[in-house]
């Protein structure tokens, strides 16, 4: 019965594919009616007014290395981009949009913008809300099937960049700003194997979130620094770090604390909803309103 389920699912999400590839002119050489196929026409987009690492392009759009050349050479010879190495290292390579470049994005935006029209134009009022309702529903479902969580160093650039985000964050949100030479210590020793562990969710190769744990031998284990960036919230990225660390956590005790601060709002609500329960202050954190105790269901290390 699972596998004519599962035969069912795949079936229906390769419809799906058909349809979309064809409606949105995938399948024509060219997109939009201009000279180019979807993937110039994307890489175009992707670059965006302010230009692009190629590596940054290359991740985003899970690109092969030879074939994003073959469309960077393509759009370079229509005058479209020009492509720069970077001076201290020539193995950074940047493209930027030309004038003309400019202006064929424009264009195309335009015209995507006509043919997402021309999509649900046949469509009622209704039928128009639950279309796009679907739409950024399988969007934020795609999305987050290319969420990744993995264990980094903390001095690993992506766990720096969230750090520093993190911080800011903070200073932004506190009544009283934030000053990380006044808050507890959670040092790169501290966040490392065999001490504790930290981990970084990437998408498309660029980091959008982290938590690290404090092992404390006997004593419960300790969440810190949790963060998600602004521009991956509403993706449950927050919920799948916590699951992670508590995983994680469980191997070495089954009770993981955490203290918060009242401005954070997004993620007392996400604990107090994974079961995490109020209890008295277990640290002298001066930036800390609330402190938070969860029993896990223990796991053996493997």
């Amino acid at each position: 019965m699972a596998d004519r389920a599962d035969e069912a699912m795949v079936a229906a999400i390769r419809a799906f594919n058909r349809v979309v590839t064809q409606r949105v002119g995938a399948l024509n050489d060219h997109f939009l009616a201009r000279d180019r196929p979807l993937g110039e026409a994307r890489v175009l987009w992707e670059i965006g007014e302010q230009g692009c690492e190629v590596r940054v392009l290359r991740a985003r759009l899970a690109l092969d290395s030879g074939y994003l050349s073959r469309l960077l050479r393509s759009l370079e010879h229509d005058g479209l981009i020009t492509m720069q190495t970077r001076a201290d290292d020539q193995r950074v390579r940047t493209t930027r949009l030309t004038k003309q470049g400019k202006a064929e994005r424009r264009l195309l935006d335009r015209r995507s913008d006509a043919l997402a029209r021309s999509i649900i134009a046949p469509l009622n009022a209704s039928e128009r809300e639950r279309f796009v309702a679907a739409t950024t529903e399988v969007s934020a479902l795609l999305t987050r099937a290319l969420l990744r969580i993995d264990v980094v160093d903390p001095t690993h650039p992506h766990a720096q960049h969230c750090l520093r985000e993190y911080f800011a964050d903070l200073d932004r949100r506190f009544h009283s700003g934030f000053d990380p030479a006044r808050t507890r210590p959670a040092d790169p020793d501290e966040m490392r194997p065999p001490a504790g562990v930290f981990l970084v969710a990437t998408l498309r190769d660029e980091p959008i979130g982290c938590g690290g744990l404090k092992f404390h031998g006997t004593e419960p284990t300790e969440l810190k620094r949790m963060w998600v960036s602004p521009s991956a919230r509403g993706l449950g990225v927050g919920k799948r770090l916590l699951i992670e660390l508590e995983r994680r956590a469980a191997e070495r005790n089954p009770v993981v604390r955490l203290d918060t601060n009242r401005a954070l709002t997004e993620a007392i609500s996400m604990y107090r909803a994974a079961g995490y329960k109020e209890i008295k202050p277990f640290n002298d954190e001066r930036y800390a309103d609330y402190w938070f105790e969860k029993r896990l269901r223990r796991r053996k290390t493997r």
